[in-house]
């Protein structure tokens, strides 16, 4: 009986062997069918496309970096200055600056002549700037402007016409302190005085301001 049982288990034990030598050969000739059918479908694929060569252009594209946005630099200046140039509604003079009961000024180093000759008429007036009207900081911008004018031109004597206030609130003349303070910020101001009475009188200021030609060598 146990030769019998062996014979049995060798006979399954072939059997198996020879299943799997079959599943292999099935295998490798699934592989060799796969390769021969990719072989074909490239010989297709060189077939249709034909001889083909590289290019021979030496050119390429040359990758320019995106160049910053340009910083207007003169017009950051021009704002700078402008900014420097402000006039403070906070400034007084009062107390940093020279000035007479009458509120004329003359700036530090200038001499007692100047203001009188100012108040005599000395110098002829060039230019006017009526501020009647105007709201503070309008005015404000308005005188700073018409400086800023002046000098371009090379005008040295200027009226401005602040007014009396009479139609202010309270009859309080708003501007004309306001109009002194910023005065005084200038530095292009050498000087200035209440308008003798035919140039106004109290509702305006005679103002010098510095040559603005070069001086002599």
């Amino acid at each position: 009986m146990a030769t019998i049982k062996d014979f049995s288990a060798l006979k399954s034990l072939r059997k198996d062997l020879k299943a799997q030598e079959e599943a292999r050969l099935a295998a490798e000739r699934q592989r060799l069918e796969d390769e021969k059918r990719l072989r074909a479908e490239a010989d297709i694929f060189r077939t249709s496309v034909g001889k083909i060569a590289p290019l021979r252009s030496n050119e390429k594209a040359a990758l320019v970096p995106p160049q910053p946005l340009p910083i207007a630099r003169h017009h950051i200046a021009d704002e700078q200055a402008a900014l420097m140039e402000s006039l403070s509604d906070e400034f007084t003079f009062d107390t940093l600056l020279d000035t007479d009961e009458n509120l004329s000024f003359a700036r530090p180093g200038v001499g007692s002549d100047v203001l009188s000759k100012l108040r005599r008429g000395h110098w002829a007036i060039q230019n006017q700037l009526d501020l009647h009207g105007l709201r503070r900081d309008e005015a404000r911008e308005a005188l700073g402007e018409f400086l800023r004018q002046a000098r371009r031109r090379g005008q040295r004597c200027v009226r401005i016409i602040h007014g009396k206030g009479l139609g202010s609130v309270n009859k309080e003349p708003v501007l004309k302190q306001k109009v002194r303070n910023w005065l005084a910020q200038k530095d292009e101001v050498i000087a200035f005085c209440q308008a003798q009475p035919a140039d106004g009188g109290s509702g305006a200021l005679i103002v010098l301001l510095q040559s603005s030609a070069p001086a002599a060598r």
